[in-house]
């Protein structure tokens, strides 16, 4: 086999292997179950009755609260707003932006939510911070959106 028909041949495979990757792409919600860092969050969207809205085509960017910000929460207040399905579905509507946001298209101001309140973003020292709670991972791509983790849930 020449370098040429092996070159043409290696590039051919590298096109293929990129364009699986690129269908194999999940939604917010596979993506987040995927993560292994927000089960908490996985299950208050179903609990909330959002499971679809997010496998939905978005675009979304979800401030999504890890499993170590929901466990700032005492259990019993966890538990309370788990069973009220109208507060959680306030407080996580509250965390998702129509449209993607990428790290590095962030700027200081208010972003208007599904909820139809805003978030207050603020840039300083390197960190930028959602209301209260610092972004501690970004752009975890998903086919309709990207999440941000955070390390605090934001209630509105």
């Amino acid at each position: 086999m020449s370098v040429s028909r092996s070159l043409r041949a290696l590039c051919a495979g590298a096109v293929l292997a990129v364009s699986s990757l690129a269908s194999a792409a999940t939604d917010i919600v596979d993506t987040a179950v995927s993560a292994g860092s927000f089960k908490t969050l996985v299950a208050a969207v179903q609990a909330a009755g959002l499971v679809d809205t997010l496998k939905g085509p978005g675009p979304f960017t979800v401030f999504a609260p890890t499993d170590a910000a929901f466990a700032k929460i005492p259990k019993a207040q966890l538990d309370a707003l788990l069973a009220d399905k109208a507060k959680l579905t306030a407080v996580l509507t509250y965390h998702v932006v129509p449209g993607i946001v990428m790290a590095k298209d962030v700027k200081a101001g208010n972003a208007p939510t599904v909820n139809g309140k805003a978030l207050s973003i603020t840039t300083t020292g390197g960190n930028v911070m959602v209301n209260k709670s610092k972004v501690v991972k970004t752009d975890v791509v998903a086919s309709n959106g990207v999440i941000h983790a955070v390390d605090t849930v934001i209630l509105p």
